[in-house]
């Protein structure tokens, strides 16, 4: 409830109830110098004169309501059908904890089997859990699931420095308490066939995302024999949305598959909370983290779901768990099922369609303006990189004064790339703004 409307009589009850006279005793633990410290508050207001303030105050974000957008670096704002939001307001979804009961929990059940075979098809793996907090903590149970694979006697984790460099800081957060070397990211000039070479013995998997953290779709044909030849385990990150019009990673040989699915039918949410998903094969399932729901029959015949291989948790058997995964997104993922079913195969690959093309179209336009460079050489997907004339920082100030949310400066994470940006174009962006952004760029310039 939004207000919980306790009367004076109410509360002396209560207070009564559990021994004490007043609100303030229950503070008595609280040293008397810090407690209760005076607030310099304004006069209260009504209801009413509230809602005015925080519609103002709120009308001062640059959201992507009232700005065009073309940042993306792994936040993309895609469409939202209306459906999504309706579907999981539904007062059966609201909690997000793990059905452990399967006779009271079907309907919740039934949504995350539905949404793990249809991203099963979509990435063209055998098996998908539900789900992990985000991309970066899929892709770092994914280095470990590879170490573990190899019964800890693989202890190196190759990653492409062209990998989201958030995701591989995560990597390292997760691995550091295991006898795991992160590596191959430290020169950012390294690209795949130099880390290729760098597979031996020791090696657990090779990571690579594509399309990459700039936008650039890796050639990976083959990648996964030589892996393989190895003994290692190819890992790829991918875009769901790129799935619509590229190869999905199953069939080329990926042994394990992690993406962010936060734009299948979540918001941005200022970060979080966002879904991970995760995939691998049949072969592999038993070391999957995370949980996964099975299809079984009752003892009259009907189907019915439960979750299956549950020792792999921590509610019982602790023992024997792979992950310390103790929770889910299981709302985000509901989220994902609803958008996924509402949008089938030609919707995805409409907005794939859509994003590519329109992308393409920004990046002609831009390098026709003095002073700005298409500096993305490979083929790419929604995103590529400019060089500008100036300070990306610079640029995105003046950009916000016309309503235009600028790309990401790549120097933040990459100082050698001064004065690039990453520049996102998805379906959400008409053919008007982009013309706009593109003049705002010859101005800023």
């Amino acid at each position: 409830m939004k207000f919980i409307p306790n009367t004076e009589p109410e509360r002396a009850e209560m207070l009564d109830a559990i021994g004490v006279k007043s609100v303030a005793d229950l503070f008595e633990v609280v040293p008397e110098s810090v407690r209760f410290p005076k607030l310099n508050l304004p006069e209260p207001l009504s209801e009413m004169e509230i809602m005015a303030e925080l519609t103002a105050m709120s009308d001062r974000n640059a959201d992507t309501f009232h700005y065009s957008a073309f940042i993306g670096a792994g936040a993309y704002n895609h469409f939202q059908p209306s459906i999504v939001g309706q579907m999981i307001s539904r007062n059966e979804f609201y909690t997000a904890y793990t059905p452990y009961q399967p006779e009271v929990s079907q309907g919740t059940l039934q949504a995350i089997f539905e949404y793990q075979t249809m991203v099963s098809d979509l990435l063209a793996m055998d098996v998908v859990n539900a789900s992990h907090y985000d991309g970066a903590t899929a892709l770092a149970e994914a280095a470990i699931m590879a170490y573990q694979v190899s019964r800890g006697k693989r202890k190196k984790v190759l990653v492409l420095p062209s990998v989201k460099p958030n995701y591989r800081k995560v990597m390292r957060t997760y691995t550091q308490g295991l006898p795991v070397e992160i590596t191959g990211d430290e020169n950012p000039n390294t690209d795949l066939a130099a880390l290729t070479a760098m597979l031996d013995s020791d090696t657990a998997c090779l990571v690579v995302q594509s399309p990459n953290f700039f936008g650039e779709l890796e050639d990976l044909r083959g990648l996964a024999d030589t892996v393989h030849a190895a003994g290692a385990l190819l890992v790829v990150h991918t875009d769901p949305h790129a799935l619509g019009l590229f190869t999905p990673p199953g069939e080329y040989g990926a042994d394990i598959v992690t993406a962010e699915g936060h734009a299948l039918g979540n918001s941005l949410n200022y970060g979080g909370p966002y879904l991970g998903i995760f995939a691998t094969t049949q072969k592999l399932v038993r070391k999957m983290p995370g949980r996964v729901v099975g299809q079984t029959v009752d003892t009259n015949g009907k189907r019915g779901f439960v979750l299956t291989l549950s020792t792999r948790e921590q509610h019982i058997r602790r023992e024997k768990a792979t992950s310390n995964i103790c929770s889910n997104q299981g709302l985000n993922a509901l989220a994902a099922a609803v958008y996924l079913a509402t949008m089938g195969k030609h919707g995805m690959r409409r907005v794939a369609e859509l994003s590519y093309h329109k992308a393409h179209y920004a990046a002609a336009e831009i390098d026709k303006l003095p002073g700005y460079q298409l500096l993305t050489t490979k083929p790419f997907f929604k995103e590529f990189v400019i060089q500008c004339p100036k300070p990306v920082a610079e640029i995105n100030t003046a950009l916000l004064a016309k309503n235009i949310i600028g790309g990401y400066d790549l120097s933040q994470r990459y100082p050698e790339r001064a004065n690039q940006m990453l520049v996102a174009v998805t379906e959400m962006n008409t053919r008007r703004q982009i013309d706009e952004f593109v003049a705002a760029l010859k101005e800023v310039a």
